[in-house]
């Protein structure tokens, strides 16, 4: 009878002990986006895609915990985070990515697409992996996909923007990127570096007269509140990285691996679909919330890309290396239908 109890004992503490060893082989992946968490919001609502996919096809081998709303930190932090491995992944602007990778400035060369799907192609062509595999030697960071957060247009509060010269005299907020700020000053508008966090304050209290922002971002953090003109000139893709720390990537088992890059599949094709929608739908978007938006003709497009191409393109040649921006071009050409 002491032998059946003393089985019966040990069997009891083994299962017992099963699901503590089993949490002790989860893996933690801390994911961090800029996003508030709303699910109107196209990063949040990818993460939370990538969540559930993940977490299910490695039965729960990889815990996903979501950091919205630059919780993790400015960007900065959060891409220190990156190449320390204190954060796994991170879904960044190309403005945070250059933190650590100057490379990413080529894609902030203005008009560089002829749309949504044109741009999509280049991001999912073989230039890709060279970009990725390039950033991987350079910082330990691993580059899954590009996403947008949709294409940029300006907005002020003083006048509708239809050509260049409407620019002049304005005082622009851009990103504290040189990419911008020589976007803005070849247009004849004067540049001022303002952290993201700031701008809706810097635009109630006119430090500045206007700014350039996709509409999801507009709408994100209620710009037009503050800001009664937008013209869709569409001068640049705001383009999100979904990165991964290249070591936890390297840890991961064969299936852990897949469940992450098929999250990152999905997740990606969220967030461009909700962007894209918005995109095409931002006429009647802004224009609902008061705005008065200004369509421009290709004839006065090619305006804007003639004054504003060719010096952002010279600065990226000299500064980040002709190298980058020639193999970009390469694949914006090879991408054309």
């Amino acid at each position: 009878m002491k032998w059946r109890c003393g089985v019966l004992v040990a069997v009891a503490v083994v299962l017992l002990a099963l699901p503590t060893a089993a949490l002790a082989q989860q893996k933690v992946l801390k994911y961090a986006h800029f996003q508030p968490a709303r699910p109107d919001q196209p990063k949040h609502a990818a993460a939370l895609a990538f969540k559930e996919h993940v977490e299910r096809a490695t039965s729960g081998s990889i815990k996903v915990e979501i950091f919205p709303a630059g919780q993790f930190g400015n960007d900065a932090d959060t891409m220190a985070g990156l190449r320390l491995g204190t954060l796994e992944m991170a879904v960044a602007h190309d403005g945070a990515i250059a933190v650590i990778y100057k490379p990413v400035g080529v894609l902030g060369i203005p008009f560089l697409y002829e749309n949504h799907e044109h741009a999509w192609r280049v991001y999912d062509s073989p230039w890709l992996k060279e970009f990725s595999d390039d950033m991987i030697k350079k910082t330990g960071v691993r580059l899954l996909s590009f996403a947008d957060n949709g294409v940029r247009h300006f907005t002020n509060s003083k006048r509708p923007i239809r050509t260049p010269d409407d620019m002049k005299g304005l005082k622009m907020r851009v990103m504290p990127s040189p990419v911008f700020q020589t976007l803005v000053t070849a247009l004849g508008a004067s540049p001022s570096a303002i952290p993201w966090a700031e701008l809706p304050t810097a635009l109630q209290q006119k430090v500045v007269d206007g700014q350039e922002n996709g509409v999801t971002n507009i709408l994100a953090a209620s710009l037009y509140q503050y800001q009664k003109y937008i013209t869709l000139d569409g001068h640049v893709w705001s383009v999100h990285g979904y990165t991964i720390n290249e070591k936890f990537y390297q840890g991961l088992s064969a299936v852990e691996r897949k469940a992450v890059e098929e999250g990152t599949q999905k997740a990606t094709a969220i967030h461009r679909k909700m962007t894209s929608d918005q995109d095409k739908n931002a006429k009647e978007i802004l224009g609902k919330l008061g705005m008065e938006v200004t369509e421009i003709s290709p004839a006065e497009l090619a305006q804007f890309r003639k004054l504003s191409q060719p010096p952002v393109k010279a600065w990226a040649e000299k500064e980040i290396g002709k190298e980058y921006v020639d193999s970009l071009f390469k694949a914006i050409e090879a991408a054309r239908k």
